[in-house]
């Protein structure tokens, strides 16, 4: 069975994002880029899985701007056989819309007809938490979202997910889509020797258009802000003087 994992660049998750002066989006001059956190947590599950002899080959995938080889040959690096970059955009600030990155994925899986799709169950700079379930319907195949446990079991996959009320646990036929969660494993950091070994590894570059897929933007960002600064916090001498400011802030 193969197994194609999604993954994307984004900022990365330790440097502080600032917003553009004239407020149309993210400056991203001079700043770090990675591969999306949850991104990377499927990359590590796929790859536990091919050790664990239940899969045999693992392909990365990205869509978007040229520089994202740097993320597919982390994955690669990590442990991923091969890698298939579609290049979707010239420019760093255009983001690909899960709609137009879930019809590639569609055509990129059935081309290489795996039997699983793990990817993050969102990325941390738009938040959509979209292309999974987008994908699913568009395979018409099954899809367990916000995994933190994966068992395979012969055409079937046993998933334990993370919900409101504590965690849930399905059961869904093969082939089929599953987005993780935070707490499915802790990623391995790449050894020198897989850093230079990835090197080596096949990646191969394609476009939207060899997939027939229109990826002009649907959505326009009217604006970009940063969250409203919080007010610096009082110290309060006794429990009355604490409940006479909660009055007057209206809190009780």
């Amino acid at each position: 069975m193969k197994v194609i994992v999604p993954v994307k660049r984004v900022i990365d998750y330790n440097v502080k994002v600032r917003v553009k002066a004239d407020g149309t989006g993210v400056d991203l001059a001079n700043v770090k880029m990675s591969m999306n956190p949850f991104d990377e947590i499927a990359v590590e599950e796929a790859i536990r899985l091919r050790e664990a002899g239940k899969v045999e080959e693992v392909i990365a995938v990205s869509i978007g701007v040229k520089q994202a080889q740097e993320t597919l040959r982390t994955a690669l690096a990590m442990g991923a056989d091969r890698a298939i970059l579609v290049v979707a955009a010239d420019d760093v600030h255009q983001d690909i819309e899960p709609l137009a990155v879930a019809k590639i994925l569609a055509a990129i899986v059935k081309e290489e007809e795996p039997g699983l799709v793990l990817c993050g169950k969102q990325a941390i700079d738009n938040d959509m938490n979209a292309t999974g379930q987008m994908l699913s319907a568009l395979l018409g195949w099954s899809q367990a979202t916000f995994a933190s446990e994966v068992n395979l079991d012969g055409d079937s996959a046993v998933v334990t997910r993370e919900v409101d009320g504590g965690l849930q646990t399905i059961k869904v036929k093969t082939p089929t889509i599953i987005s993780v969660d935070l707490r499915l494993n802790e990623p391995r950091y790449a050894s020198l020797p897989n850093i230079m070994k990835a090197k080596k590894k096949p990646l191969d570059e394609k476009t939207p258009a060899d997939y027939g897929v229109d990826v002009t933007p649907r959505l326009s960002v009217v604006s970009t802000s940063e969250p409203a600064t919080r007010q610096a916090g009082i110290i309060v001498g006794s429990v009355d003087e604490l409940v006479e400011k909660l009055k007057e802030a209206g809190a009780v």
